[in-house]
């Protein structure tokens, strides 16, 4: 069905030139000639989420919209371009552009088909993914703060997800779902875009482009092991595979990363902690014991330093 053409991309073949199919009174011109931006109005009547066939064989003109967008590549190949930065999807990629994101897209051929989906909830953005994703992990909290661009505000992230099975099972589903018109399709979607949103969010790895230092690669993978092993693990045990005095490690972890060994493990027994809290019915004592920290008045004094509530006060709260 998504492989036969309809009538814009049987005149786009011939003419190799782009057809508006978006009504005038629902974009504004911006001041370049051929930009423009997509206002809300026209794709969201009745609806929070808008799918679509991106329509083959004419270039895509350069524009930004007053919404959250994903670009699927469910086949073949497309070439794209984000606030002028050159991006290749390939099968199986997903990009997440977030509102304001200029954007222009390459002709697509016979056998390329990308799938967008548009989201009219403003509350979801990329910095709300960032800290999602950063308030979970040592390592990603690391390599945002340390990324060169972490002072510049983000519009875009690339999701490699070719070989990820279960983000493409979601893709299916919601495009069967959206496409097929089933009952329910609108609730089961949202429900799929949630967990789509949330797979993301845990699988996404910021990509560093500068050379590494030997240190630097030992230090991320100290960091991703923290995030393993947080229960159980240890400086000495650390230094030691390593081949480093258990000092000398103390040290050069903490000039690289910025705090002591003992403050990374410790923030992230105190965040899983908290995933456990508010989405669990377990005893405190037990949360505190299954996240690596016996002592009990140790484990309350810390939670209440990090999150300024008690554990008990968060849980009341529902959050």
């Amino acid at each position: 069905m998504l492989r036969t053409l309809n009538p814009i991309e049987t005149k786009q073949k011939q003419d190799e030139c782009y057809l508006e199919e978006i009504p005038a009174n629902t974009i504004e011109r911006t001041g370049q000639t051929n930009s423009f931006k997509v206002l809300n109005n026209y794709f969201f009547k009745n609806k929070d989420i808008y799918i679509s066939k991106h329509n083959r064989f004419a270039p895509y003109p350069t524009h930004s919209h007053t919404f959250l967008e994903i670009n699927y590549m469910l086949e073949g190949r497309s070439v794209q371009s984000v606030d002028g930065e050159k991006i290749v999807l390939n099968s199986g990629d997903l990009l997440l552009l977030d509102v304001g994101a200029t954007h222009s897209i390459g002709a697509l051929g016979e056998n390329d088909l990308l799938i967008n989906i548009l989201f009219r909830n403003s509350n979801i953005n990329i910095d709300l993914l960032k800290d999602l994703r950063r308030s979970r992990s040592v390592l990603y909290d690391f390599l945002l703060r340390s990324s060169i661009k972490s002072n510049q505000k983000q519009d875009f992230l690339v999701f490699r997800t070719a070989k990820n099975y279960k983000i493409s099972q979601i893709m299916d589903e919601i495009i069967e779902e959206y496409f097929l018109k089933r009952e329910f399709s609108d609730t089961v979607i949202k429900s799929y875009l949630q967990i789509l949103i949330t797979n993301l969010v845990r699988n996404y790895r910021i990509l560093e482009n500068e050379p590494q230092s030997k240190t630097r690669r030992i230090m991320i993978e100290v960091l991703d092991e923290i995030d393993k092993n947080y229960t159980d693990i240890n400086l000495k045990q650390v230094a030691a595979k390593y081949n480093y005095n258990k000092n000398y490690f103390s040290n050069l972890f903490k000039k690289e990363v910025g705090k002591s060994f003992s403050e990374i493990v410790l923030r992230k027994r105190l965040t899983q902690a908290n995933v456990l809290i508010t989405s669990t019915a377990l005893p405190i004592n037990q949360i505190a014991q299954a996240v690596g920290i016996s002592n009990y008045s140790f484990f309350y004094k810390k939670y209440f330093e990090f999150y300024k509530e008690l554990p008990a006060e968060q849980r009341k709260r529902g959050l």
